[in-house]
């Protein structure tokens, strides 16, 4: 169900367009589903393979301002490396990153999303070394950095798949998390996205990262403050798999 804040938006005009969107890509994604666009035999959960989880971290620039005395990427840091070792160490995590390249052109900063650490078990102490030498510089390519991650990070993986994504704030590379979101759940049903809007007060960009984690049966959380950030991505790294969408806030 939607949120009381997603379905009575300041923009309600779009939010009845986007909710028509949501339904209709959710009733086409099921319709394909019956007849052959995906095959749930082409993803069955594998239970002895564990779980396989992305971090999507965002390295763009205004993770550089003051949230409570700190710079915000260093909570999100700090959180991260408090966090890391209690991780299951049957669950393979891996790292990509944006925003950390600033590039030539407009276009080079849209781009600017990386895999530093591919997914496997037993290397959160790469994951910690990558933070800490990753540094915010540039722009906020959300959706370019969900299209590489479905595309490359997760390739010959069977079995389920969580992406969390931690950014704090929107798409600024004109394009919409959400149409992505929609457009993948139609050949897609093993990767679910988490999202941790941190520190966001722009309704129009909650909305599009809200919908992004909810059409894929992700979670959506909200963190002004260190310690909701550590309780949103505790949340996310324990969250149940084959779970109905849901929307959980912080505040």
């Amino acid at each position: 169900m939607y949120s009381e804040r997603f379905l009575h938006s300041k923009n309600n005009s779009n939010m009845l367009r986007l909710l028509f969107l949501i339904i209709f890509t959710l009733c086409n994604s099921a319709f394909a589903s019956d007849y052959g666009v995906y095959s749930p035999q082409n993803y069955k959960m594998h239970s002895d393979e564990g779980e396989r989880i992305l971090f999507i971290m965002d390295f763009s620039n205004s993770m550089s301002e003051y949230l409570d005395g700190r710079r915000k990427v260093d909570l999100m840091i700090d959180t991260m490396l408090e966090i890391l070792p209690k991780i299951n160490p049957n669950t393979s995590v891996g790292l990509r990153v944006y925003g950390h390249k600033m590039g030539f052109t407009a276009m080079d900063a849209c781009r600017a999303s990386s895999l530093l650490v591919p997914v496997s078990k037993g290397n959160t102490f790469q994951i910690a070394d990558s933070l800490n030498s990753t540094h915010p510089r540039g722009m906020t390519p959300i959706t370019y950095s969900l299209k590489q991650a479905v595309k490359n990070d997760f390739l010959g993986f069977s079995g389920k798949k969580r992406i969390i994504l931690l950014t704090d704030g929107g798409e600024n590379c004109d394009e919409s998390p959400c149409e992505y979101a929609m457009e993948l759940i139609k050949v897609r049903k093993d990767i679910n996205i988490d999202v941790i809007a941190f520190n966001i007060d722009d309704e129009d960009d909650l909305q599009q990262l809200e919908c992004a984690a909810l059409v894929t049966s992700g979670k959506f959380y909200t963190a002004n403050t260190a310690a909701e950030l550590a309780k949103s991505i505790s949340n996310s790294i324990n969250a149940k798999k084959d779970v109905d969408a849901k929307i959980i806030s912080n505040y």
